[in-house]
């Protein structure tokens, strides 16, 4: 499956999916004018990818790697916070099925609020996360 990559503008991220390389990026602000229309075909993409590995029964070899997850932003409105919210879930979800997911949420040292937004997100779908405090993005 061919994966995403969307440049970052002021208002949304850049988003990276790399299925060949394991790896989901996140990185910016998301305040997109139309959080749907910019989310929705994300979250149906990573859905899609991991419902097959499912469905092929793959999960064994999947798993000789863990699929990981940067979160790296700097600011999301509310709206981006349901649709954000959504994929976590999804992530959740799929590594209650049996594939190998960890999720690393980046905060800058000092932005004590982005942090706890991440704890709140681990609490709120029971998902431990990796917490990785950088200097800068």
């Amino acid at each position: 499956m061919k994966g995403l990559n969307i440049p970052e503008t002021e208002k949304s991220p850049r988003i990276f999916f790399d299925p060949v390389n394991s790896i989901f990026e996140m990185q910016g602000n998301s305040r997109p004018e139309n959080v749907r229309d910019f989310y929705f075909p994300i979250i149906y993409k990573v859905r899609k990818y991991f419902e097959k590995i499912i469905s092929k029964k793959q999960v064994e070899k999947f798993n000789e790697n863990y699929f990981k997850f940067n979160f790296k932003l700097d600011y999301f409105n509310s709206s981006s916070a349901k649709f954000i919210a959504d994929l976590l879930l999804l992530i959740k979800d799929f590594n209650d099925e049996g594939l190998n997911m960890k999720i690393y949420w980046y905060f800058i040292d000092g932005d004590e609020d982005m942090k706890e937004v991440g704890e709140d997100f681990s609490d709120m779908i029971s998902f431990p996360f990796n917490y990785i405090m950088v200097e800068k993005y």
